[in-house]
């Protein structure tokens, strides 16, 4: 009989199979001069995303990851809130269970209401509940089971928020680095990303040495993305396990440094996010993966 206390879904590092995630169809998608990557987008007077195209763009990174037999969920649009296309950012799933977030940018604070309802309805129930600060999930990276690192650049999750958390993984016996990183660039996970056990994709000349250094420690070796790739999302992927990641195509650089070490790359054309500010790992929420051992 199944545990009536278990956790509805788990996942324990960024690397395991992916058995279930949850997207957002783009129905009332924007641009939004919300970070730096979509301001300069804006700025560059860019005609505004046609919905078909949106709708087919989304639609590739559905089929992407169909195709790899990973169950995709879809979580209900909202007209006022554009950017609940990015499901990375309002809840992370842990091996505890979901972690409800506390986003910074008002356009998205709305987006929690929904994310509830989703897991209530799904009898998915949250492990914990950010309360301090602010904390979002493209600044958090489960590693592997036992390690994590969480960003905080006080522009989206500050340290209060990123500290919260970390407590309550170390309460569970977990090692975290809390690192701080600029501004600028939005999210951690614009300019780190684990692509496969033991392989990440990294800004390395931006993120700070002692962090790079960490990373070799714990046996975590960096594929360089340069900062003119990391500004367009080349940094942000979506690791599917067993040797498969998603990317998006315009990241030909680094896809074809993925497919020399051997990995699977699935490409779909996302151009249109990516210049939203949002890439493959931004645009999902993985609900489920499999076990991995630490």
């Amino acid at each position: 009989m199944p545990n009536p206390s278990a956790p509805r879904w788990t996942a324990a590092s960024e690397t395991a199979h992916l058995r279930e995630v949850l997207v957002c169809p783009p129905d009332h998608y924007r641009w939004l001069p919300t970070n730096t990557i979509a301001r300069r987008t804006l700025a560059e007077s860019r005609q505004a995303p046609a919905q078909h195209h949106l709708m087919a763009q989304h639609a590739e990174l559905v089929a992407a990851m169909e195709q790899a037999g990973v169950r995709v969920h879809r979580l209900r649009p909202e007209p006022h809130l554009p950017y609940m296309v990015y499901t990375r950012d309002s809840v992370v799933v842990t091996h505890r269970g979901p972690v409800l977030c506390q986003l910074e940018r008002p356009q998205r604070r709305g987006e929690y209401a929904g994310l509830i309802d989703f897991h209530a309805a799904q009898g998915s129930a949250f492990w914990q509940k950010s309360s301090a600060g602010t904390l979002e999930g493209g600044d958090i990276h489960i590693i592997r089971p036992g390690l994590a690192v969480i960003g905080h650049s006080g522009g989206r999750t500050d340290e209060a928020g990123a500290e919260q958390l970390a407590g309550w993984l170390r309460a569970e016996g977990w090692e975290v680095r809390v690192e701080p990183f600029d501004e600028h660039f939005l999210h951690l996970d614009v300019l780190f990303c684990m692509a496969a056990p033991g392989l990440a994709v990294a800004c390395v000349d931006v993120l700070d040495p002692g962090f790079i250094a960490w990373l070799k420690d714990h046996g975590i070796r960096c594929i360089p993305v340069s900062y003119r790739d990391v500004m367009n999302l080349g940094c942000n992927i979506l690791a599917l396990g067993e040797g498969r990641v998603v990317s998006a195509r315009g990241s030909t650089a680094l896809n074809a440094a993925l497919r020399a070490e051997g990995l699977v790359v699935l490409d779909p054309e996302l151009s249109l996010f990516t210049l939203g500010g949002g890439g493959p790992h931004c645009l999902t929420c993985p609900l489920s993966r499999e076990e991995e051992t630490p």
